[in-house]
């Protein structure tokens, strides 16, 4: 009797193990009569998983690319293999439709724009349905279509349906994103532009993006919270960076989007980190700043809108620019920690660094 009961509950963990396994694995679809899979590109990514995993009736939603003509593609390169950012959903059609499916995706996205979806801009980041067999092509046809009628856009609905290739995982630090990085994710969320269009489009407010100085508060030191919301200035001198000469690059210590590079920074004797040009000059705006009752060129984040610091024109030459920044409002990322932190791209920057020359430390 009781070796009975320990091969029964054997048993029951070998069954556990396995469907916790397949409700992770977009692979493993043992009934393909109940189990289906659907492949949306929305832009990025990290945006589309979130809206998926919270309805009845999903097993898995996984971040990926797909669409292009590479194989094996990275974070580094899909881009150039002409893949797109994707989602892959498993979904139980007993209990969800791939009609709903549809309909949840269209209220994701902007569907007449071809080159990019709000903030990030390129064919990588546009709109695709993927289908997987010929009743989700019908379905995707019609579904566009009453799209088309209602009216609801200034431009024609672009968003092309194509058949479903090779869908290639993204790096597990892509995963889940919104759950591994709140904070960073609902920034970004808000200040791409996508929830203030949805809203516009399907009149209704979207839940989790607005922002929360609580949260804030929570998670950036007094200092960097004086810096990044209240526009403030740390001492010289006494801060994190001023004199870090270690090789990687410059986050918003808010959204997490990149900024500078260790490859631009200087000694400008002012006590505070000194650039000469950003590493992503699409991730910073420039405003006119009159407090101290002269003009200066206020420099913020686009993203997170935080306060950096200033820009002045008595920096090394030829371009003579000193992107004079607050220590406090920034996030050092060592060249060591880029692929795991989810910046990659930036690795070939560094490729001498990697090889012995120049300095890690």
């Amino acid at each position: 009797m009781k070796y009975s009961y320990l091969h029964f509950g054997i048993m029951l963990l070998a069954f556990w193990i396995i469907s916790i396994s397949f409700s992770k694995s977009t692979n493993a679809v043992p009934d393909s009569d109940r189990f289906q899979r659907a492949t949306f590109a929305g832009g990025c990514f990290w945006c589309m998983e979130k809206p998926f995993e919270e309805l009845e009736g999903i097993l898995s939603v996984t971040s990926g690319y797909t669409g292009g003509f590479s194989k094996h593609p990275t974070y580094e390169t899909y881009d150039t293999g002409g893949h797109l950012e994707a989602v892959q959903i498993v979904y139980d059609q007993t209990k969800i439709s791939y009609e709903k499916l549809l309909d949840v995706f269209w209220r994701q996205v902007d569907p007449t724009d071809p080159d990019g979806q709000f903030v990030d801009r390129g064919k990588q980041y546009s709109t695709a349905i993927f289908f997987h067999n010929e009743k989700q092509r019908k379905s995707a046809e019609e579904s566009r279509n009453n799209l088309g009628k209602k009216n609801l856009y200034e431009k024609p609905v672009v968003t092309p349906i194509l058949p479903a290739g090779a869908f290639y995982p993204a790096e597990e630090y892509h995963q889940d994103y919104y759950k591994k990085n709140p904070i960073r994710y609902r920034y970004y969320r808000y200040n791409s532009g996508r929830d203030s269009f949805l809203e516009k489009i399907w009149g209704r407010k979207r839940k989790g993006t607005n922002r929360s100085m609580t949260d804030l508060k929570k998670k950036l030191t007094p200092m960097q919270y004086r810096v990044t919301q209240q526009d403030r200035t740390e001492p010289p001198f006494v801060n994190a960076y001023w004199d870090n000469k270690k090789a990687g690059i410059y986050v918003d210590i808010v959204s997490g989007e990149p900024l500078f590079s260790s490859l631009n920074k200087y000694d400008s004797g002012t006590g505070w980190p000194s650039f000469t040009r950003p590493l992503v000059p699409e991730n910073i705006v420039e405003r006119n700043d009159t407090k101290l009752f002269r003009l200066r060129t206020e420099v913020r984040s686009r993203h997170a809108d935080s306060h950096l610091g200033h820009l002045f024109k008595d920096g090394p030459q030829p371009a003579g620019l000193r992107y004079c920044i607050n220590s406090a409002a920034l996030r050092f990322i060592r060249v060591e920690e880029l692929e795991k932190e989810g910046y990659g791209k930036f690795m070939k920057l560094f490729q001498p660094f990697s090889h012995g020359i120049g300095p890690t430390e």
